[in-house]
């Protein structure tokens, strides 16, 4: 770890799978308190960004954005004149052997590409960066790894849950090999990492929670009854977020209980959902709103009566970390049902700040729905229980403060607010 009491000149570059995203709000939300404690960042994005909105935190990151070739044939001139340079560092032989290495035991499109994306991050870097860090251990890291070999610097980076769980232990392990120091956002996630190398690498990865801003989610106390029980649930249609037993349970609800269900979030399965729900007859009862920015989640919040979230793991291994949403939900004193998969039980107390159960059981998730539906008072304990929890360990200060340290940077944000002041 640097020296916490030794400025950090910086500034680093981050390097991201697409900036910005509505799904990825952790990432933003660190960078705007890295940047709030005096880190310099410069962001290079490997995707050019798809959503139509933007969150207000975008606005207020001061860091400038350079986006790599997404696909090289887009940018063929551009990625000449990487490899020129590139291969004139002193550290290209080393990377390009990596490459091969790994081409080898994984010879996809996707590893040529990233090898040509480093080449251009490294031929393009500006002197002044003198470490690279990544969000994500798979494709974000490679790309990190072969440019910061290249100009040889030190990299680090965070792993968040599908990258943990999707790729082959063996890069996972090389990966770590090279680091300087990793972080992830889990408990779970940090004991599987630990385990890689016969533990002898653990010690460069470290447990940091990514926290909320809770001055973007001020506490508002004056949630109304309905007649309608309105349930909210936020994340994208993709298969971990198992919103196929969500529907699932909800036809198995009473037909004498009064709900309405609304869905926040793009993906791939909304088509299906949406032709799910019609099979079940639950079409009239739900309200598919799309990917939308955070104003407008935290007004759906504070008109929600309950907030459900049935995570599983994917067929292929895919699995959520600590979804941020149901930090979110709490600090509105939202009650949460969600499933017990990876992270979530780091943060929900079964029955004391909200309700856990087993992933892939509709069933289940049935009868949590119907208990808190017929008892408002329950809902009304475990909302303020998961709020006063969440307000009190999972502020972003608190979370951010251990990761800020290993970037040489104070614990604290007041140094550096004061002197951009």
């Amino acid at each position: 770890m640097a020296d916490p009491n030794t400025p950090f000149s910086g500034p680093v570059g981050f390097v991201l799978k697409g900036y910005p995203r509505l799904s990825e709000t952790f990432i933003a939300q660190e960078i705007h308190a890295l940047e709030q404690r005096g880190l310099r960042i410069q962001i290079f994005s490997l995707r050019h960004p798809t959503d139509k909105a933007r969150h207000p935190i975008h606005d207020e990151i001061a860091a400038p954005v350079t986006y790599l070739p997404e696909y090289l044939h887009d940018e063929p001139g551009r990625v000449w004149r990487g490899w020129r340079v590139a291969r004139r560092l002193d550290g290209y032989d080393r990377a390009f052997q990596q490459w091969r290495r790994d081409l080898l035991r994984d010879p996809t499109p996707n590893r040529i590409r990233r090898f040509g994306q480093a080449m251009v991050l490294a031929a393009e870097l500006p002197a002044s960066i003198r470490r690279l860090h990544f969000h994500f251990l798979h494709t974000p890291a490679s790309v990190t790894r072969y440019a910061a070999l290249m100009r040889e610097i030190p990299f680090s980076g965070s792993a968040h849950a599908k990258d943990i769980y999707t790729i082959p232990d063996w890069e996972k392990a090389e990966k770590l090999r090279d680091i300087d120091w990793l972080t992830t956002c889990t408990r779970a996630g940090a004991a599987y990492l630990h385990a890689l190398n016969d533990g002898m690498t653990a010690h460069k990865v470290h447990l940091d929670y990514h926290g909320l801003d809770f001055s973007r989610f001020p506490a508002d106390p004056t949630r109304a009854p309905s007649d309608i029980l309105q349930i909210l649930s936020v994340g994208r249609a993709v298969e971990k977020k198992g919103y196929d037993d969500l529907l699932t349970a909800l036809s198995l609800l009473p037909e004498t209980l009064n709900w309405r269900f609304i869905h926040i979030g793009g993906g791939a399965l909304t088509k299906a959902l949406k032709r799910q729900a019609g099979g079940l007859g639950l079409t009239d009862r739900i309200e598919w709103r799309g990917a939308l920015p955070q104003g407008a989640v935290l007004k759906a919040l504070r008109q929600s009566d309950l907030f459900v979230l049935s995570n599983k793991i994917a067929s292929d291994g895919d699995r959520d970390g600590l979804p941020n949403v149901l930090m979110e939900a709490q600090s509105q004193s939202l009650p949460v049902i969600a499933t017990r998969v990876s992270a979530t039980p780091e943060l929900i107390l079964d029955g004391e700040t909200g309700l856990l159960v087993p992933p892939g059981d509709p069933a289940a998730l049935a009868n949590a729905i119907e208990s808190l539906a017929q008892d408002s008072e329950r809902r009304r304990r475990l909302g303020a229980a998961g709020a006063t929890r969440v307000r009190g360990r999972f502020t972003v200060d608190a979370c951010i403060a251990g990761l800020a340290q290993r970037f040489g940077l104070p614990a604290d944000a007041a140094p550096a607010q004061k002197r951009a002041g």
